[in-house]
C-alpha cells in the first residue's frame, strides 16, 4: 500500500511541477511583451510556421468537408432537409472542425518544429550563449513564436473553413444533386458571424498553447541527441491533449 501511495505521489508531484513551470513561462512571456518584439523574427516565424503549413491544412479540411457532406447529405435529403445542408456543414466547420483540425495539424507540424529547434539550441549550448550575452531566451525565442502562432493559426483556420465549405459544396452539388443556390443560401440563412468569430477565438488560444508548450518542452529538453526526440514527442502529445481540453471549455463558454 505504501509503495502505491508513493507512486501516486511521485506522479502528482511531477505533474504539479510541470504545470507550475509552464505557468511561470507564461508569466515571463507576458512580462517580456513590455519590450518591442523583434518583428524580423516574428515575420520569419510567421512564414515558416504559417505559409509552409498551407498544403496540409488544405488537404485536411478539403477531405473533412467532403466526408462530412457524404455522411449527412443522404440522411438530410431523406428527411426533406436538403435546404439546411450547407448551413450545417459551415457551422460544424466554423465552430469546431476548422479550429480543432488546424490546431492539431499545427501541433504536429509547428509544435514539433519549434521544440526540435529550441531543444537543439539547448543541446548545443546556444541558449546558454544567449544568457552570457545578457539576452533573455524568452524574449528572443518564445515571444516571436507565440506572436506568430497566435496570428497564423486563426488565419489558417479562416482558410481551412473556406476550403472545407468548398469541399462540401463540391460533394453536395456533383454527387448529391443539390443545387448550388440551395447550398449557399442555407449558409447565408443559418450561419452567423458568431459561428466564425468563436472559432477564431479558439484558434488563437490553440496557437498560444502550441507555442508555449513547444517552447517549454524545447527549453526543458533532456541533454544529448536523444533528448531532442523525447522533447518533440512530449510537445506534440501535450499540445494535442491541451487543445482538446481547451476546446471543451471554450465551447461551453462561447456557445452556451
Amino acid at each position: 500500500m505504501t509503495e502505491i501511495l508513493e507512486s501516486v505521489g511521485r506522479v502528482v508531484v511531477k505533474w504539479l511541477r510541470y504545470v507550475g513551470e509552464v505557468v511561470l513561462l507564461i508569466m515571463e512571456t507576458i512580462r517580456q511583451l513590455r519590450y518591442p518584439p523583434r518583428m524580423r523574427h516574428v515575420f520569419a516565424q510567421m512564414s515558416h510556421l504559417g505559409v509552409d503549413t498551407l498544403p496540409i491544412v488544405t488537404l485536411t479540411l478539403l477531405c473533412t468537408g467532403m466526408v462530412m457532406t457524404i455522411q449527412v447529405a443522404h440522411e438530410f435529403i431523406r428527411f426533406g432537409a436538403q435546404s439546411t445542408i450547407g448551413g450545417v456543414i459551415a457551422i460544424a466547420i466554423g465552430r469546431e472542425l476548422g479550429p480543432v483540425l488546424v490546431g492539431v495539424v499545427a501541433a504536429g507540424r509547428v509544435g514539433a518544429a519549434i521544440t526540435a529547434e529550441i531543444s537543439t539550441m539547448k543541446v548545443t549550448e546556444q541558449i546558454d550563449a544567449l544568457r552570457v550575452m545578457a539576452t533573455s531566451p524568452v524574449n528572443y525565442l518564445v515571444v516571436p513564436r507565440m506572436i506568430a502562432c497566435m496570428g497564423m493559426v486563426p488565419l489558417l483556420t479562416v482558410y481551412g473553413d473556406v476550403i472545407g465549405v468548398l469541399g462540401g459544396w463540391a460533394i453536395a452539388t456533383f454527387r448529391s444533386g443539390i443545387s448550388s443556390f440551395l447550398y449557399w443560401n442555407s449558409i447565408d440563412v443559418f450561419v452567423t458571424s458568431h459561428d466564425i468569430t468563436g472559432g477564431l477565438v479558439k484558434a488563437a488560444v490553440f496557437g498560444f498553447i502550441i507555442a508555449i508548450l513547444g517552447c517549454y518542452c524545447g527549453l526543458k529538453a533532456p541533454e544529448g541527441a536523444e533528448g531532442v526526440g523525447i522533447a518533440t514527442t512530449r510537445s506534440v502529445v501535450s499540445s494535442i491533449i491541451m487543445i482538446f481540453v481547451a476546446n471543451c471549455f471554450l465551447s461551453l463558454v462561447l456557445y452556451q
